[in-house]
């Protein structure tokens, strides 16, 4: 699958042609749920937010152009509608830890070696989601939007800028001081300074 195929799906949407947008949904399910999770904390509210993107998608069909890529238009439905989540204050305040549900891959950080398996790794790797997770709720959320589309899912520069509407050099910008806060905190659990949840 590749690029191409997203977009002729996308005009097939445009057209009326519900089996791909169901293909498209499908596809991307997976990762606009981990976007959500992101910036919400809270699973079953992720969930309903990946619904609500995916229903603007449908209705925004039209809109879309075949010169842009599908991915990119896609996140950014998916921006604004979380920014817009976001903005109305209470999961600073309601979420407190934007550790990934036990079982749950929507939201999981794979980090984890080839020796994840054994406890002391999984302990470690669960540890490493918690305090990249926190650092991620402390950023603002366009620093956390950009981070998230650049470090989880891959996407370029100049389709993260495009997304939020801002220049390549601001979209480093924002890229740049959230990979030094992230660092920051796993730095200060190797070091000790971020108390592990099991000894608390």
């Amino acid at each position: 699958m590749d690029e191409d195929s997203d977009a002729q799906a996308m005009l097939k949407v445009a057209a009326g042609d519900r089996r791909a947008f169901a293909w498209l949904f499908d596809r991307y399910h997976a990762s606009v749920a981990r976007f959500a999770f992101r910036f919400v904390g809270d699973r079953e509210r992720a969930e309903e937010l990946t619904q609500d993107i995916f229903v603007k998608l449908y209705r925004n069909a039209k809109a879309y152009q075949p010169t842009a890529r599908f991915k990119t238009f896609l996140f950014r439905v998916a921006t604004n509608h979380c920014l817009n989540e976001v903005r109305r204050g209470e999961y600073r305040v309601a979420h407190t830890s934007m550790e990934t549900p036990e079982g749950d891959e929507a939201g999981a950080v794979e980090m984890a070696g080839p020796d994840g398996d054994r406890p002391d790794q999984a302990l470690a790797g669960r540890e490493l989601e918690r305090v990249v997770g926190e650092a991620l709720r402390d950023l603002s959320a366009r620093e956390r939007a950009a981070f998230t589309m650049c470090r989880f899912e891959g996407m370029a520069y100049r389709d993260i800028a495009e997304v939020l509407e801002a220049s390549e050099s601001a979209v480093k910008s924002l890229i740049h001081r959230a990979t030094l806060a992230v660092a920051r905190r796993i730095e200060e659990l190797q070091a000790g300074a971020v108390p592990a949840r099991s000894r608390a």
